[in-house]
């Protein structure tokens, strides 16, 4: 079926400009994922996002505001956009208003929808109160035999309208079935976990209760303490296989950097199709836009996002545009990787910098694209290698990021961008056993001792990884505060030396060995009080 995106059937919600159809889809969404604005055309791209009714999911798009001669060029790709949507649509849903009544706007945009095969639900908005559910009669005159008199914004007459569209979708096909039954055997394993049928391990045992005094006992306390930790690999093995049963989500990939560096070409190269307005005016893009894509046996999800610029000039620029910018941030932060596109021609900025800053700071995993590739002049065969060593020099927080050359416009080695990204996200899921991260942390302790701060060494005992996504690990040592960032780098290096974590933040966490001692020493004195006032009794 035609309409069918990713097994789900398609509802479109379209009209003409600022008649509420972003305040409709947040509505049925669930989110505010849309912008939403007192201003026309503040949509322009299709916003895809899921929802459910009645037991039944769907896909629902949100649309720029539908006109028969747009005045500039964007508007005339907001169009297109529209009417692609239209023709992909299991279920259309036109947006009216009750306030200002039936316009010839609504007329035109009415003969447009007219030659739809799809079904087609007339939803009279800002009809928040019994006079203008009363004049919403007027669009019956569409000719239309589902008219709703609803209010978006409160929610008012929406669920009938729900109700009336999950009945006009096509039927469930048997991929939408087998999800079904997936989502339910997840349901299940969360409920077995939750009622203890299950039990996640989660990594951070904290070892044995000995003594711990004199070099000997440290020694002997340091094993024991790797050994109950290394004890539980097979178990965390075992949870992290059940945790890939349970169907995880398909990785998440953003497109971010500046304005006009090239997001929405590079994610229109992927697919293949104009999936998002391009132009060469920069903030032609507002929202953060969806789109999932097979690769391989599952499929990735591809964040297109609005140009993230400085934070001088967001403040004073329009509502839309500061949204677009919020937007974009929030993008990274449900994002497992960032995709930072860079100017070819203009080269790494002050703004580029601070972008890929935010990333590393919220633990995403990072591939740095120098697009316009073309257009870079005098290119020899050390081209790319100058460039790569000029951001190394520029940004040397970024050294663990893979860089690739690409252009957009033309394709060249896009397909590259999205095989690291994949290569990025497992590797921010990469797991290290407790027996071998400790075999590395003893030898690099061995080849270079901690320095020493204000005479006292710190001593580092053991390590674990306490999660993934990003990778983080935990160092118990004495002294931890003293431990100096020289040396955590140096551990950081040796991480990566042996296990790779391409493109992903690690995490170092170091905590005082010794404060875990005394809190095991009183519960030892616990456990023995108590054992004397037994034997007493």
């Amino acid at each position: 079926m035609a309409g069918q995106r990713g097994s789900l059937p398609v509802v479109a919600i379209v009209g003409r400009p600022n008649v509420g159809k972003s305040t409709l889809f947040n509505r049925i969404v669930g989110e505010r994922a849309a912008i939403v604005e007192d201003r026309a055309r503040t949509t322009r791209d299709r916003l895809y996002g899921d929802a459910e009714w009645n037991g039944r999911r769907f896909v629902v798009v949100d649309t720029g505001g539908l006109e028969i001669d747009p005045d500039d060029l964007i508007e005339a790709k907001v169009q297109l956009q529209a009417r692609l949507a239209i023709a992909e649509a299991d279920v259309i849903v036109f947006v009216v208003d009750a306030i200002t009544g039936l316009t010839p706007a609504d007329l035109d945009a009415a003969e447009l929808l007219r030659t739809a095969r799809a079904p087609l639900f007339v939803a009279v908005n800002k009809a928040d109160n019994p006079q203008r559910e009363l004049e919403a009669a007027e669009f019956w005159s569409l000719g239309w035999e589902h008219t709703f008199p609803i209010a978006a914004n409160h929610g008012r007459g929406v669920a009938d309208l729900l109700d009336e569209i999950v009945l006009a979708l096509p039927a469930e096909t048997e991929a939408e079935h087998a999800r079904k039954v997936r989502e339910a055997e997840a349901d299940e394993f969360a409920r077995d976990v939750e009622t203890g049928r299950l039990r996640p391990f989660i990594v951070g045992s904290e070892g044995s209760d000995g003594d711990g005094s004199g070099a000997e006992d440290d020694a002997d306390e340091d094993f024991a303490d790797a050994e109950a930790v290394a004890a539980s690999d097979a178990e965390t093995a075992r949870w992290d296989a059940m945790l890939a049963a349970d169907g995880d989500e398909p990785p998440a990939i953003a497109f971010v950097g500046r304005p006009n560096v090239g997001k929405s070409s590079l994610l229109n190269s992927l697919l293949g199709e104009d999936r998002m307005i391009v132009s060469d005016i920069p903030g032609t893009t507002r929202d953060a836009i969806d789109t999932r894509i097979p690769w391989g046996r599952t499929e990735v999800v591809l964040i297109d996002t609005a140009g993230i610029r400085k934070r001088g000039k967001v403040a004073s620029s329009a509502a839309a545009d500061r949204y677009s910018a919020l937007r974009s941030l929030k993008a990274i932060s449900r994002a497992d990787v960032a995709v930072l596109l860079i100017d070819g021609v203009d080269g790494l900025t002050a703004q580029d910098a601070h972008i890929a800053g935010y990333v590393v700071e919220e633990g995403k995993g990072l591939v740095i694209a120098i697009n316009k590739w073309d257009a870079v002049e005098d290119k020899k065969g050390t081209t790319f290698d100058t460039y790569v060593e000029w951001i190394r020099h520029e940004a040397p927080f970024l050294d663990f990021a893979p860089v690739v050359s690409i252009s957009a416009r033309t394709g060249q080695r896009v397909g590259r961008v999205l095989e690291l990204a994949v290569d990025v996200w497992a590797e921010r899921r990469r797991r290290v056993g407790t027996g071998e991260l400790n075999r590395i942390i003893s030898t690099a302790s061995d080849r270079q001792q901690p320095p020493m701060v204000k005479g006292h060494r710190p001593k580092i005992f053991y390590a674990t990884q306490a999660a993934v996504a990003p990778p983080t690990f935990v160092f118990f040592a004495r002294d931890a505060a003293s431990v100096h960032f020289s040396y955590q780098r140096y551990l950081e290096n040796r991480l990566r030396d042996e296990f790779g974590f391409l493109g992903t933040p690690i995490r170092l966490v170091f905590r005082e060995r010794a404060g875990i001692r005394i809190e095991r020493r009183a519960g030892k004195r616990s456990a023995r009080a108590a054992g004397a006032a037994k034997r007493s009794r």
